[in-house]
C-alpha cells in the first residue's frame, strides 16, 4: 500500500512516498498550489494521504487530498500512540507531533529529546511513560542570519557554509561563525541541561538543517533526516486504518 506524507512547514514544503512501511521517495513541492498536488496524486496513487501544516494553506488541498485517497490532517484531536502532558494541547504543532510519534515508534519506553531544526529550533521531550512533557523554541538558522541582516544597517545577509572557523577573519565568517557554531553550542548546553535532569536519554537530531550540526556536536546524537516523515507514516497508520 502506499502512503503520502505531507509536510507544510515554515520554510518547504515535503512530501514522501511510503511503500509497505519503507520510505522510497522524498521531495520538496515547489508550492502548495492545487495543480502541485494534484501532481502528485497523479504520479503516486496513494491509498492513504496525511497531511501535517504550521501554515495557512489552501483548504480545497484537504478537499482534494480527501477525494483522492484516505486522508487525515494531523492536529492535537487525532489519534496518538503518546499522551500530552501539558496545557492548551491545540497549540503543538503537527511537526512536533509528528516528530514525538516517530519517537515512541522508534525508542519505546525510553526519554528521548528530539531537536527539530527547520525554521525554528524545536526541543521536544517524551519520557518512558510515552507522555509529552514539552520543550522549548529558539530560532532556526535561517532565521538568524536573516535577523542580523534585517535590524542592523550593514551586516551583509550571509548562508550557512561547512567547515567554517571558530574565528572569523572577515564579515561573513564572523557572521557564520556565531551563528551555526552558536547554535551548536546552544543544543549542546540544552543537552547537558537535560542529562543533568533525567540522565540517560536518546537524543534525535533531525530536521532540514541537521546536517550542519550533525558532527559538531559533542553530545551523543542519532541523526535521522527523514524522522518527521516516519512519525507521519505511523500515525496514518493509526488515524487512517479502515472502520472493521
Amino acid at each position: 500500500m502506499t502512503i503520502l506524507c505531507l509536510d507544510f512547514g515554515n520554510t518547504r514544503l515535503k512530501a514522501a512516498v511510503f511503500e509497505e512501511a519503507m520510505l522510497k521517495e522524498e521531495m520538496v513541492l515547489p508550492d502548495d498550489c492545487q495543480t502541485s498536488i494534484e501532481q502528485l496524486l497523479d504520479q503516486h496513487q496513494p491509498a492513504q494521504t496525511i497531511l501535517a501544516s504550521v501554515i495557512d494553506h489552501p483548504p480545497a488541498i484537504e478537499a482534494l487530498l480527501a477525494s483522492r485517497s484516505t486522508f487525515h490532517r494531523l492536529t492535537a484531536n487525532s489519534q496518538l500512540n503518546f499522551s500530552i502532558a501539558v496545557g492548551k494541547k491545540e497549540s503543538i504543532g503537527a511537526d512536533r507531533l509528528a516528530l514525538l510519534a516517530a519517537a515512541i515508534q522508534l525508542f519505546p519506553q525510553t526519554n528521548t529529546l528530539i531537536i527539530g531544526l527547520g525554521s525554528c529550533i524545536t526541543y521536544n521531550f517524551i519520557n518512558q511513560y510515552h507522555q509529552f512533557l514539552g520543550g522549548s523554541i529558539s530560532p532556526g538558522l535561517e532565521m538568524r542570519f536573516k535577523a542580523l541582516h534585517t535590524f542592523t544597517a550593514k551586516l551583509p545577509l550571509v548562508e550557512a557554509a561547512w567547515n567554517i572557523p571558530l574565528i572569523g577573519y572577515d564579515t561573513a565568517t564572523n557572521i557564520q561563525s556565531g551563528v551555526i557554531t552558536g547554535m551548536a553550542c546552544e543544543i549542546d548546553g540544552m543537552i547537558d541541561q537535560y542529562s543533568a535532569r533525567y540522565g540517560n536519554f536518546n537524543v534525535v537530531l533531525t530536521g532540514g538543517n541537521s546536517m550542519y550540526f550533525a558532527s559538531q556536536l559533542k553530545n551523543k546524537i542519532f541523526a535521522d533526516a527523514h524522522f518527521l516523515f516516519k512519525g507521519l507514516y505511523a500515525l496514518s497508520e493509526i488515524n487512517n486504518r479502515p472502520n472493521l
